[in-house]
């Protein structure tokens, strides 16, 4: 399967690039850490072949590049959700409203935890 110690980097990054995706499209963000430290260990690896080898490499651009692409649409769909999560904690602690004169005004909530015993 491989002729050089170049090609077998490549079809290692290759079969790890699949393994990428789908952990991304399945939402395992949990393997990410483990195929990323091996990703940067793989890459690190090409880096020190010569130039004759960097033919092999442009086979799998565009699979790093797609994956690049659902790595950013990750983290901006957790992004979003964090920020949606602090929008709802933030109505829990105080209400914005508009009064008469068209003028923002904050209403706090006042949270009282108190535990009612009931015969």
């Amino acid at each position: 399967m491989s002729d050089s110690p170049a090609q077998a980097v490549v079809d290692e990054l290759d079969a790890l690039l699949d393994s990428e995706r789908k952990a991304v499209l399945n939402g395992k963000l949990d393997e990410m850490s483990r195929l990323t430290e091996r990703k940067e260990a793989l890459i690190d690896q090409l880096s020190q072949f010569d130039a004759a080898d960097a033919a092999m490499i442009s086979e799998i651009q565009d699979k790093l590049s797609r994956n690049q692409l659902l790595l950013d649409g990750a983290l901006q769909g957790i992004r979003q959700a964090s920020a949606r999560l602090s929008a709802v904690r933030k109505v829990r602690r105080s209400l914005e409203t508009y009064g008469e004169d068209g003028r923002k005004r904050t209403i706090d909530a006042q949270i009282t935890r108190q535990l009612e015993k009931r015969a």
